[in-house]
This record gives C-alpha cells, sequence and structure tokens, in this order.
C-alpha cells in the first residue's frame, strides 16, 4: 500500500512553518495570519516553541519579536530532510506497486493469448 499524506497539518509541520516565518524575526500577529492559527493555537505553539528554544522572543521598538534560534534552525532542516526522505520511500513504494501491477497485467494479457 503506498503512503497516503493527510489533508490536515499535523504538529510538526505547524512548527516548521512558525520556524520559517520567523527565520528573520517577525511580530506575533504575522505569524498568526501567515500560519493561519487561531489567537489560542498561537499562544499554545509560541509558548511551547520558547520553552524549548525553538524561537526567542526579543523587544525591538516596544514590540516583540519572535526569531527562529539555532535550534530552531537544526530543527528547520532536519525536518526538510525527514520530508525528503520520506517522499523518496513513497514514490519508491509507489513505484514498485505501478512495477507490480503492470507485471500482473501483462502476465494476464499473456495467460489470455495463450487460452486463444
Amino acid at each position: 500500500m503506498a503512503f497516503v499524506e493527510r489533508r490536515g497539518r499535523d504538529r510538526l509541520y505547524i512548527i516548521a512553518e512558525i520556524l520559517e516565518i520567523a527565520k528573520d524575526g517577525t511580530l506575533k500577529t504575522q505569524v498568526m495570519y501567515r500560519a493561519n492559527l487561531s489567537f489560542a493555537q498561537l499562544n499554545d505553539y509560541l509558548g511551547f516553541m520558547l520553552k524549548i528554544s525553538l524561537l526567542n522572543k526579543v523587544s525591538e521598538n516596544d514590540k516583540d519579536i519572535y526569531r527562529a534560534t539555532t535550534k530552531g534552525l537544526d530543527f528547520l532542516q532536519h525536518y526538510y530532510e525527514l520530508r525528503r526522505l520520506l517522499k523518496l520511500e513513497s514514490d519508491e513504494l509507489v513505484g514498485k506497486e505501478e512495477g507490480m501491477n503492470i507485471h500482473v497485467k501483462e502476465k494476464n494479457r499473456l495467460k489470455a493469448g495463450e487460452r486463444m
């Protein structure tokens, strides 16, 4: 069976999305709108990510700026690498299944031809 991609966003995807938005520093509202999160979801994610040091918060011109830390950027790099590896694995599985289906179809065609 081929790998089936889920339609919804999982937690790791949202964390990666927030880190991508915050690479160069951003405001909380920008994260909320660009990541399409509710205010409650945003606060949960930002709190969690600050706690485990994926993000840091600094005050610039009386505004809180959220910026990905080195640890956050490392997470992002590993996340993209895993997605790439899983996609390659998924493509290989699909290719094997398609190859098996072609083999079965060819085998059935040959059997049908032998009966004639």
